[in-house]
């Protein structure tokens, strides 16, 4: 029996298997089949797969049965979390052929065990600083980790505040490795590896594969072949965990972690100094693209900079080993640390053209960033050269491939569809009759039309917007008017939301663009999905700016175009979760319906749901809706 044979009949034992006997996808099984056509032929494969095909179990399934390494990276901790204890355990328990998975995340997502010790030995030291409610949060962090076995922060029953998980974490910059450090032989990250290094298939996040790809392979173990799901976000994932970011209080917390070591205030001083210099050269260049030597006051800083930390590393190897285990892995952390740092501060010599250089406001710091003009130039001999590489999404762009760096030869792409119904569950609503959202009477005209679509629905709404301040200017409006519970994306943390969200199917739920893609509402909570515009990207975005420039005539195309269909198609995909479901996409934005330059594009790129632009059909589709789920008519 040929790998294509054996991974279609495991498919079909995995899915009978399922609570109700599961049921047959056309979609899937062409899916897997290409799948495992792609693994026997040692070629790329993309693949569209829309929501409810089943795409985990279509490419798992020939993954196992070929035998061979895996590496699945997963954008969202949501479907990590599926994989890893719904599909993977499944499947293991209907595979005749024996195979071993493992999870494997950063370094900071587990508890360190020399860190832990030290607030165990040495409270005070440890906990210098810290607020009392955080002291309160570490101690049961401490108690914890006594008893966990993988350290994974996902097993906690409670959200630790930041400053409390680093107080028993530490990073990749810190970490000096397993032979450096007393607790090493015990290190549950390094299990995390050990493990993964032992499996068949490890399932990890896409920002670990971007640092794996950073590091020429450091992180993960030699596989051969890489899925990527949720394939769409790649290029914005890699191109953040392949640049470098630097603010001023990355200076700062450098010096609060020697200040435990050194005691010398004269060297924590001038490292604080230094944080100061970096934060006041970049503030008046937030939002800029620059080339840093046209900036005197940023190259002074940084050079400085580079002096104080070589200067520090000086004072901290003076320091002779001593008796206490904990203040040597304090030293070998700072130490760990200045490395990091000084490699960056290097790094930022050897910026090229294929880099862009600009300045943001991340958390109210200036922060310095560089990233890859061009992702497929780093992604290509890394990735695409020496393994199977199987890409998938619910919404594959047009320009995805070449942006990935992958030759139009080396691949083959795929679109198995969906399994729902579109044009009877759903119904795409253009809002035509408001004004463009540069209007400047489109705020009071489209909050009021809002108002009737969710009042017509009878809550069950999440309502996507494209900025912060549209979000609160809705909740302004909404709040006092709507007789259900309106919450947005500032009241709780994301999953909180959510689980409300499900549990109040008559709540109303404003969110930004994190909620745009990878959240799950099936059922009765969801029958409104309203978008304020069109999610194109903000022109003055640097990094866009200057890949703009890079392709040239095509650039509103390949690069403005293709961000914005994908992103509205994952947003009105928030709709349809499973064969019952029922309701209305509306887009406030008339461009959807009146310009002919793009308006195909986006509706190509979306569900074929049944489409209007007449407010009285969408309002009597919503109340039609309502009713089949019980609701009470509108007050």
């Amino acid at each position: 029996m040929g790998l294509t044979e054996r991974a279609i009949e495991l498919l079909g034992e995995a899915t009978s298997a399922l609570p109700g006997g599961g049921e047959a996808r056309p979609g899937q099984v062409e899916m897997s089949t290409a799948v495992a056509e792609a693994i026997k032929h040692s070629g790329h494969l993309i693949v569209a797969a829309g929501t409810g095909t089943g795409k985990s179990l279509a490419y798992l399934a020939p993954v196992v049965a070929s035998g061979q390494r895996t590496v699945i990276a997963t954008a969202t901790k949501a479907l990590q979390d599926q994989l890893a204890n719904k599909e993977l355990p499944h499947l293991q328990k209907v595979s005749s052929r024996p195979f071993e998975w493992a999870v494997l995340k950063g370094r900071n997502n587990y508890a360190c065990r020399q860190r832990v010790n030290e607030a165990a030995n040495d409270k005070q030291q440890a906990l210098a600083g810290l607020k009392d409610s955080v002291e309160e949060e570490v101690e049961r962090l401490v108690e914890w980790a006594d008893t966990t076995v993988t350290g994974d922060r996902a097993e906690l029953d409670f959200e630790p505040s930041p400053a409390a998980w680093s107080a028993v974490s530490v990073t990749s910059r810190e970490c000096p490795g397993r032979s450096k450090c007393p607790a090493g032989e015990v290190c549950l990250a390094e299990a995390a590896r050990t493990r993964a290094a032992e499996a068949d298939v490890v399932v990890i996040n896409t920002h670990l594969l971007g640092i794996d790809v950073l590091t020429k392979g450091a992180v993960l173990p030699d596989y051969q072949i890489l899925v990527v799901d949720e394939a769409h976000q790649l290029e914005d994932v890699i191109t953040s965990t392949c640049g470098t970011s630097l603010t001023g209080g990355r200076f700062n917390a450098f010096a609060r972690s020697v200040a435990a070591i050194l005691d010398s205030v004269e060297v924590t001083d001038a490292l604080e100094d230094v944080g100061a210099l970096l934060s006041n050269a970049l503030e008046p260049l937030v939002g800029q693209r620059i080339n840093p030597g046209d900036h005197p006051d940023l190259i002074s800083a940084l050079s400085i900079g580079r002096a104080r930390v070589d200067e520090t590393v000086r004072h901290l190897k003076k320091i002779p080993k001593g008796d206490n285990a904990d203040a040597n892995a304090r030293k070998e952390r700072a130490v760990q640390a200045a490395t990091a740092l000084q490699g960056e501060l290097v790094g930022l010599d050897d910026v090229g053209d294929d880099d862009v250089v600009w300045v943001e406001q991340s958390f109210n710091n200036a922060t310095l960033r560089v990233a890859p003009l061009d992702v497929g130039k780093v992604l290509k001999p890394d990735l695409w050269e020496d393994r199977i590489a199987i890409l998938t999404s619910a919404t594959i762009p047009d320009a995805m491939a070449a942006a990935l760096g992958m030759d139009v030869d080396s691949h083959k792409f795929l679109d198995v569809g969906s399994p729902f119904d579109y044009a009877n569950q759903g119904l795409l609503y253009c809002a035509q009759h408001l004004p463009e959202p540069r209007s400047p009477n489109y705020e009071e005209q489209v909050l009021p039309h809002l108002e009737e679509l969710i009042l017509a629905a009878g809550g069950a709404t999440l309502a996507l917007f494209t900025s912060w301040r549209m979000m609160d200017a809705a909740a302004d409006h909404l709040v006092p008017r709507m007789p259900w519970p309106v919450r947005t994306q500032r009241d709780l943390p994301k999953a909180a939301l959510i689980e409300e969200f499900l549990e109040n199917p008559e709540s109303i739920l404003l969110a930004t663009m994190g909620f745009w893609q990878g959240i799950d509402i099936p059922g009765a909570s969801l029958s409104l999905v309203t978008i304020d515009r069109l999610p194109f990207p903000r022109p003055d975005d640097p990094l866009l700016e200057a890949r703009r420039e890079h392709a040239g005539r095509m650039a509103f195309r390949t690069v403005d175009l293709a961000r914005a269909t994908t992103l509205l198609a994952q947003g009105a995909g928030r709709l349809i979760r499973t064969a019952t479901d029922e309701g209305v996409v509306a887009v406030l934005d008339g461009r959807l319906a009146t310009k002919k330059s793009y308006r195909w594009d986006f509706i190509n790129a979306l569900p074929p749901f049944t489409r209007t632009s007449d407010p009285k059909v969408a309002m009597d589709r919503l109340r039609q809706t309502r009713e089949a789920r019980g609701g009470e008519a509108a007050g």
